[in-house]
């Protein structure tokens, strides 16, 4: 059945999901006087659920971006890190029928959607503001990740997308394609079309070695990370997939690429990354490449998602920004 959410306003299409959310309340927690409060609308629209004496996360699915099979590959891999790893990520909570995947249908969306269920876990983003302090920490529980991802054997069946240039920046890109962004001229494409193509080359270089490449959380960015006292806690892994490691730091700067600071966070994420997993002066060199290679994609996602909040607020200086940056990595590696 077609998504008839495809045609809404924003306001018509949030409405509905959140109908969506609250049968998913219904059908999946035990019978309680609950509250629903969104918390993010992105690929996924989320929500906190208050009531009955606990706070849970229900997460409402976009279609067309993720395969049911795929939703539990992500939390099979989540429940791994947590068991095998020491990694604290959320557990997820399945309904009266033992399932941790819910198709929910209203009247309103009659093709439902995918509803998944997650303890809400307590800790607060790392502080803007201040950031070095917490990027050592955040190298080293991305470390343990990295470690737990090449020695894991995933289980058959296991479907994740791949973050390669191709499906970031590419012909085939998850999230648009970065001409589609925002405040771009003929001048500005010529220069994200050298920078593409000094990327690719240098990637192609670099290389896809087990040790290079696999498993990944893709998206450690500072809105999912949470710190507990000594812990920091990793959520949201609808995009983990395969791509470089490295892309995991490159998201951990989304957004905030040209801060003045990001050579000292840069240092600071390697010094903790390193005391747990090895990481050599090649793969430090090639640092720059991964932060271009995401801040270009997120032009296209500003692009394709000019609704959301984020993308309104990023705006189109993110693009000049942008701009800026492939002129000096370009100066450098072009």
């Amino acid at each position: 059945m077609a998504d008839i959410t495809a045609e809404l306003t924003q306001d018509q299409l949030l409405q509905r999901l959140e109908g969506v959310a609250r049968k998913a309340v219904r059908d999946v927690l035990p019978p309680a006087d609950y509250t629903l409060r969104m918390i993010n609308h992105s690929e996924n629209t989320t929500y906190l659920v208050e009531g009955g004496g606990s706070r849970v996360i229900v997460r409402v699915h976009r279609t067309g971006y993720h395969t049911r099979n795929a939703i539990n590959s992500e939390l099979t891999w989540m429940k791994a890190l947590r068991e095998e790893a020491g990694v604290r990520t959320p557990e997820v909570i399945a309904g009266p029928d033992g399932l941790l995947i819910h198709h929910i249908k209203t009247d309103e969306v009659p093709g439902g959607r995918n509803c998944v269920f997650f303890e809400f876990l307590d800790g607060v983003e790392p502080d803007e503001e201040n950031l070095l302090p917490s990027f050592p920490a955040l190298g080293e529980v991305t470390a343990h990740m990295h470690r737990h991802s090449r020695g894991w054997v995933p289980p058959n069946g296991f479907q994740r997308f791949s973050w390669t240039l191709e499906t970031s920046v590419g012909d085939q890109p998850h999230w648009g394609h970065w001409k589609d962004g925002l405040n771009l001229t003929p001048e500005r494409i010529a220069l994200f079309e050298r920078l593409v193509e000094t990327m690719d080359r240098r990637l192609k270089a670099f290389g896809t070695a087990p040790q290079l490449f696999g498993l990944v959380h893709a998206d450690m960015r500072l809105a999912n990370l949470l710190i507990d006292g000594a812990e920091t806690r990793v959520i949201d892994f609808d995009d983990c997939g395969f791509s470089w490691y490295l892309w995991d730091f490159a998201t951990a700067l989304s957004f905030i690429e040209d801060r003045p600071d990001v050579p000292e966070l840069t240092g600071a994420w390697l010094e903790g990354y390193r005391r747990i997993e090895p990481l050599s002066k090649e793969e430090e060199d090639e640092i720059p490449t991964f932060v271009l290679l995401r801040r270009l994609q997120l032009v296209a996602w500003i692009g394709s998602h000019k609704e959301t909040d984020l993308a309104q607020e990023m705006g189109a200086e993110f693009t000049t920004g942008s701009c800026h940056l492939a002129e000096d990595y370009l100066g450098k590696f072009g």
